[in-house]
């Protein structure tokens, strides 16, 4: 069995109340991958693991259990993104055969949250 290799970073983007931020990012956790809030405000998320968040249990250790709730995290989150930023959070990963096998691309702005993977393939239109 092939190890899979990922990685994940973000654009920066500038949130309306970094102190919510924060204490939402407290309650979650994101395996091995770092954010921070700097002292402008800005949002960042990086690291090398996939994006997969995960509600933290009381001794901040990811519950696992309850499941990935990595959708229901950017929607709370998109209320704190500013009108004018958009925070762009995309993973890569690969394992020796050296084709992509995980590719997961999240857009965050205006209020919404698009979404895009590597789920299917469509025929281009002649």
């Amino acid at each position: 069995m092939a190890t899979l290799q990922a990685a994940t970073t973000s654009t920066g983007a500038i949130v309306s109340d970094p102190q919510a931020v924060r204490h939402l990012c407290e309650k979650h956790c994101f395996g091995t991958l770092n954010w921070e809030v700097g002292e402008d405000g800005e949002l960042t998320i990086w690291g090398y693991d996939s994006f997969e968040v995960y509600e933290a249990r009381d001794d901040g250790l990811p519950d696992y259990e309850g499941g990935i709730v990595t959708h229901e995290f950017l929607r709370q989150l998109a209320e704190y993104i500013d009108g004018d930023q958009e925070l762009d959070i995309q993973t890569a990963g690969y394992t020796k055969c050296r084709f992509p096998v995980l590719a997961t691309r999240y857009v965050i702005r205006d209020g919404e949250v698009l979404h895009a993977d590597l789920s299917g393939t469509d025929p281009i239109d002649e």
